[in-house]
């Protein structure tokens, strides 16, 4: 199937940071009502055909979203880079070596979190984390942390092996109505560390087309943000199609 005219447009600008498309909320729509409608393999293949640069997924123990039958179904089909986020226990662990996916994002969050809260203590759980960074690195796969905005995270991160982190950024999105300066400024003083460490950057968690822009023109060499809910929540209203270029729109150099 042909690229569609705004995927066309958009490979025309240079866009370092890329758009990578968490999908769980359509799962979470699939599931209410059982069955396979939204298709959620068909919506991941359409957002890489409207111009999406990447499809995350975070698959949780209960599985109250995406399944961990998705995640092996989708890695086969798409063409885009596959992110797997989750926390590493010893499931996921095994289900991201058997998929082998581009990217792995570990997230500290307890099995029954209503969504991601809080990045990981790096130096806390050094032994750990430097043992499944290890793992996954040794199967090709590329392993980013989920950190808050705390140099001494991201310096930690380094030493263990990551190869990127990405900031949490809860708190730059519901600080950027009342002050977007402040709001901003512990993420471009973190982006500088991990820049200073060499790791990769990517961020994620309440960004919008509200926010993400500005974001953007701060600290643009992040190398990719994962949308999930503010997305999805957009196409409801927009169609996905158009949500994806509004969203890349905010992100061209």
């Amino acid at each position: 199937m042909h690229d569609s005219i705004f995927a066309q447009e958009f490979k025309s600008f240079k866009v370092m940071t890329q758009l990578s498309i968490n999908i769980n909320k359509v799962a979470t729509i699939r599931n209410a009502r059982g069955g396979n409608t939204p298709n959620v393999v068909k919506f991941a293949l359409d957002c890489e055909r409207f111009g999406g640069q990447g499809i995350t997924v975070h698959p949780r123990p209960d599985e109250r979203h995406i399944r961990y039958a998705d995640v092996a179904e989708l890695k086969p089909l798409l063409t885009q880079e596959f992110n797997i986020e989750g926390n590493p226990i010893p499931k996921f662990v095994e289900l991201v070596n058997r998929v082998k996916p581009a990217q792995v994002t570990l997230v500290p969050d307890a099995e029954d979190a209503i969504t991601s809260n809080a990045g990981w203590d790096t130096i806390r759980h050094e032994v750990f984390l430097r043992e499944v960074v290890t793992n996954f690195k040794s199967n090709g796969i590329r392993v980013s942390l989920f950190v808050d905005p705390i140099p001494e995270m991201i310096r930690k991160a380094a030493e263990i092996g990551a190869d990127r982190v990405e900031l949490y950024t809860e708190a730059y999105a519901s600080g950027y109505v009342t002050n977007r300066e402040k709001a901003i400024a512990p993420y471009f003083k973190a982006a500088n560390v991990a820049r200073e460490c060499g790791l990769g950057l990517n961020a994620g968690h309440d960004l919008s087309l509200e926010n993400l822009a500005y974001f953007h023109q701060q600290i643009p060499w992040t190398d990719e943000v994962s949308i999930g809910h503010a997305l999805i929540s957009d196409a409801l209203y927009l169609g996905i199609e158009e949500t994806i270029r509004q969203y890349l729109n905010c992100l061209r150099d």
